[in-house]
């Protein structure tokens, strides 16, 4: 008669299975950032360059963001607002940097009772009425950090690439929200730019990311995902990328900041709005995604359990060495690469926090669709 497997070898196991496959993923893919250095580039080509911004009710942030985007160091390029029915003083507040800055272009959209419509439509408008081939998007809440933004983003534009990847990190400021805000955005950049080395694209940031007006028409723009609310940036790249027409720019001076919600509710119905769209990835993105979540998860779990249930405590410290271990090594470059190594000593907890929670809105996106997009 076959002896039961006790649950001390069942917890050891589960955890060495969904630590191996962690494993493989962090050298498969996650490598790739830890270990990223920039390529040389052959050219210094300067591009005409069209940065569109929809922006919807944006005034207070047209007023401390949009400066930095009007004075960027690049000898020809426009910026167009698409100021989409806004009905706070967003068009005063437009009027006045026009009379300022001749390169910047305004579009007013005026709302419409039976026509409701989203950023896809207002960005949409914006392509239309750029007059150059190269588009670079962020929005209304975004601040560059250097001069030099566009001009590191275009060099992206190498023979053969229509997308280019920014990174679009939050502002740091005080309070627990700001770090877990930080390192999820951290965590996401850690997965879809490794992906993107990896030549499996299957996301972009539309804070930070920039391609051709080729590309979006040739496929008909967002019309294959109209009908859902987010997804302009992600469901856009994730159909039109390809292992050859997608390049990434982690160049410090490129990155796009943002400010982090100051509530938690504020940033639980904006996770909603980013998760949602999830389902809509091609299915081996999707799968991937799944288990590299699904196992650290399930690792964590497992984890608890065994020191709930009392496993062997030089086995779980032993496990607990090892995932931190692991996670430390491959974070501590990625990190720095990204702009938030103030996070290192603190991604124990950051991880544990973002695996038992963002998994979790992960399901309830599912159930709840966001209405609207401001």
């Amino acid at each position: 008669m076959e002896a039961k497997l006790s649950y001390v070898e069942i917890l050891i196991g589960l955890l060495s299975l969904f630590f191996i496959i962690q494993i493989y993923y962090h050298l498969r893919y996650f490598s790739a950032i830890t270990f990223y250095k920039k390529p040389s580039l052959s050219t210094s080509k300067k591009l005409p360059i069209s940065v569109i911004i929809a922006a919807r009710n944006e005034a207070d942030n047209l007023q401390e963001f949009l400066d930095s985007i009007l004075t960027q160091e690049y000898p020809e390029y426009e910026v167009i607002v698409v100021n989409d029915c806004s009905y706070d003083n967003s068009e005063d507040i437009l009027k006045g940097y026009q009379a300022r800055y001749s390169h910047l272009k305004v579009v007013e959209l005026e709302e419409e009772e039976k026509y409701k419509h989203g950023k896809k439509f207002a960005l949409t408008i914006g392509y239309k009425a750029a007059k150059y081939e190269h588009l670079l998007l962020t929005d209304a809440d975004c601040k560059a950090v250097s001069k030099n933004w566009i001009s590191l983003m275009q060099e992206g534009f190498t023979e053969g690439k229509e997308i280019v990847l920014g990174h679009s990190p939050y502002i740091k400021t005080n309070g627990f929200l700001n770090a877990f805000s930080r390192f999820e955005t951290f965590y996401t950049a850690f997965q879809y730019i490794s992906f993107s080395i990896r030549k499996q694209t299957y996301m972009g940031v539309g804070r930070n990311l920039a391609y051709t007006k080729t590309l979006f028409f040739k496929n008909k723009g967002f019309a294959s995902h109209m009908h859902i609310l987010s997804g302009d940036d992600d469901l856009f790249v994730n159909a039109t990328a390809t292992k050859t027409n997608v390049s990434v720019c982690l160049d410090p001076d490129s990155f796009i900041y943002t400010p982090t919600k100051t509530t938690w509710g504020e940033y639980y119905i904006q996770k909603l709005r980013h998760l949602h769209v999830g389902v809509e990835y091609k299915k081996s993105h999707r799968v991937s995604l799944a288990i590299i979540s699904s196992t650290a998860l399930l690792f964590w779990l497992c984890l608890l359990a065994g020191f709930i249930l009392q496993l062997p405590l030089e086995i779980s410290l032993g496990f607990l060495f090892a995932k931190l271990l692991l996670s430390g090594v491959f974070y501590f470059s990625a990190m720095k690469n990204l702009g938030t190594k103030d996070l290192f000593p603190f991604y124990p907890i950051l991880e544990l926090l973002y695996f038992l929670i963002i998994p979790f809105w992960a399901l309830i996106s599912l159930i709840i669709k966001p209405k609207k997009w401001k």
